[in-house]
């Protein structure tokens, strides 16, 4: 029983490609490192982190990120370095700077301006139809049938 839940563990796991031979043998180097991994986007596959890809550029990323904390950078001077490599579409949650702003608000704006332009029609859309279902006057039903009589 102790088997099979192992096997459903490893099976629902989400399948990461870290090498065997990248692993750090530093535990708290590790961690970082597959920390500052889900933090960065690989290039090739654009939806995956370079934790997930088995792209060879992921792998590189992956091999450059423990390399620098070998060396003793910290996460944000590795993550500039990558993004000044690759630029920022590299980070998997962008910065709030720059254009980058506009693409945030964006979406929020343009469905609030949807929800608005869909009110006024339909509020439009409402009052002629009351308009065009009222009754004719005296005077224009004398003039209907004066043109249906032609």
């Amino acid at each position: 029983m102790k088997y099979l839940i192992l096997i459903f563990a490893l099976l629902a796991s989400p399948a990461l490609a870290v090498q065997p031979d990248e692993v750090l043998s530093d535990p708290v180097l590790e961690s970082r490192a597959r920390a500052l991994s889900q933090e960065l986007r690989c290039v090739v596959c654009q939806g995956e982190n370079i934790d997930e890809s088995n792209a060879g550029i992921a792998r590189d990323l992956r091999l450059l990120v423990r390399e620098r904390l070998v060396e003793g950078e910290s996460d944000q001077e590795i993550l500039d370095f990558v993004v000044g490599r690759y630029g920022e579409y590299v980070l998997m949650r962008p910065t709030w700077t720059g254009s980058n702003i506009i693409l945030y608000i964006a979406g929020p704006v343009l469905l609030f301006l949807a929800l608005i332009t869909g009110f006024i029609y339909l509020r439009g859309r409402a009052t002629a139809q009351n308009v065009a279902g009222a009754a004719l006057s005296k005077d224009e039903e004398a003039r209907l049938a004066e043109i249906l009589k032609e």
